[in-house]
């Protein structure tokens, strides 16, 4: 029986926000890409669109051979555990998708596997086309795509094909227009199209995928694909991007929603609650708090994975969130609140009375520490700051819930702006408050939402 490898991935530019999807098949022996699939689908969250590239996928996989096994690898936990089955699927725009993505298959046919996302990089690609596609009003077509390094990449990883290079084309390359018209025609050709662009599997085929029209088809299929690569590895689709001249997009940001945790006994007494005292679980009004997040984010439906602090307050209100979106829980130490010292379970006014040089010093120095050797400000923003480096290298493109505390959110937020330090004093973060920053591969970071606590209402 044979086997395929799809690779989908979905990405929304604001999520919800103009969205696309991308997918490839690829041969389950010897890692030849098959078919790409790709498509701008409108305003959607990134959830739907990757949804929308599993389905793409495995429709184009269908088309190939019904009877195939196929293998579905794709970073994003949330699809693949649900499709699995090992988690629920609550959200109501997903169980209309899943249901379709069920059907395409006989049961029994399809596994599913999470894998990184740096080993997703040409459906996460496609997916980027498909939305720079729709930015400039167009549809995405595969004489753009810029996937073929990404395609060698993977076969690298997958055995028999890893050592077939393919070669460059000799003598020159032509005109700028004549080399994107032969682009066209060899990748529709790989997508059972016709030379104007039309699918020639008629309007039920999916995107950029045809149904295969004999019993030679799976090696019509990958002649043409054999083909699409020699042109896309050549001077012929450089010669394409150049007659497009677009612009670099800096692909989908690093979204960050920043949730404070909820009440602890101590929150509302406004105590010095840091990682240096005693760890404060949530107060029933927290857990409450909790609670109203989560079905406030559970709406929205735009969280992809959950990061905690490791202090019991985070941890708590992060397990709560998580379980109702039907996520996990990872620990991030970086997030962890200040060390404050001797002044840990004190009020500001105790402290002001019982260290009152320490404290003018705090106030008007990053570098100064509470008393008793508590981390400074600086200290908090440099280990911050290399946190959020590491995750947004870790979740580009995705939308994260970060469950942290007062001053590792403001913080973020301050670098976020390039605000002076004293500007942490100037920001008022409620408990079980929302935050939300996006970063972009260039570094730069929009703040677009600051202490929402409109679902406590």
């Amino acid at each position: 029986m044979r086997e395929f490898i799809v690779e989908a991935d979905g990405g929304s530019r604001g999520n919800p926000g103009p969205a696309g999807y991308g997918s490839v098949v690829l041969d389950g022996a010897t890692g030849e890409p098959l078919v790409e699939a790709a498509e701008y689908i409108g305003v959607a969250t990134n959830n739907v669109a990757e949804y929308r590239g599993l389905i793409a996928g495995l429709k184009a996989a269908h088309a190939l051979d019904p009877t195939a096994t196929v293998r579905v690898r794709m970073d994003s936990k949330l699809v693949v555990e649900q499709m699995s089955g090992r988690w629920k699927i609550k959200h109501p725009d997903m169980k209309p998708l899943a249901a379709e993505a069920l059907r395409v298959f006989a049961p029994g046919q399809v596994t599913y596997e999470w894998i990184p996302r740096d080993r997703n990089k040409h459906a996460d690609r496609l997916a980027n086309e498909a939305m720079d596609a729709g930015k400039r009003g167009e549809q995405w077509s595969p004489a753009a795509s810029t996937a073929d390094l990404d395609t060698r990449a993977t076969r690298q990883g997958t055995g028999a094909a890893a050592s077939a290079a393919v070669p460059e084309p000799s003598g020159p390359p032509g005109d700028a227009t004549a080399g994107a018209a032969r682009a066209r025609a060899a990748l529709a050709g790989a997508r059972g199209e016709t030379g104007d662009g039309r699918e020639a599997g008629g309007a039920g085929a999916p995107a950029a995928a045809a149904a295969p029209t004999s019993a030679n088809a799976p090696a019509s299929a990958n002649a043409a694909a054999a083909a699409a690569k020699r042109i896309a590895s050549s001077a012929d689709v450089r010669a394409a991007k150049n007659v497009a001249s677009v612009a670099p997009d800096l692909g989908t940001p690093a979204t960050f929603v920043l949730l404070r945790h909820g009440e602890t006994p101590l929150t509302p007494q406004k105590r010095f609650s840091g990682s240096g005292g005693s760890d404060p679980s949530l107060s029933d009004v927290g857990r409450h708090q909790a609670e109203r997040v989560a079905a406030a984010l559970a709406l929205r439906g735009t969280i992809q994975e959950v990061v905690s602090s490791p202090l019991a307050r985070c941890r708590e209100t992060a397990q709560i969130v998580a379980a109702r979106l039907g996520l996990g829980v990872t620990v991030e130490d970086g997030l962890r609140e200040t060390d404050f010292g001797a002044w840990e379970g004190l009020t500001f006014g105790e402290v002001r009375e019982r260290y009152p040089d320490d404290m003018n010093a705090w106030l008007a120095s990053p570098d100064a520490e509470p008393t008793g050797g508590g981390e400074s400000f600086g200290a908090v923003a440099r280990r911050v700051a290399a946190t959020r480096d590491r995750l947004t290298e870790a979740h580009r493109g995705r939308t994260v819930l970060l469950v942290s505390h007062v001053t590792p959110i403001k913080t973020l937020v301050r670098l976020a702006l390039g605000a002076p330090p004293e500007s942490l004093f100037r920001m008022e973060l409620s408990a079980a408050s929302l935050t939300a920053l996006a970063y972009y591969a260039d570094g730069n970071a929009t703040l677009r939402l600051l202490n929402d606590t409109s679902h406590l209402r």
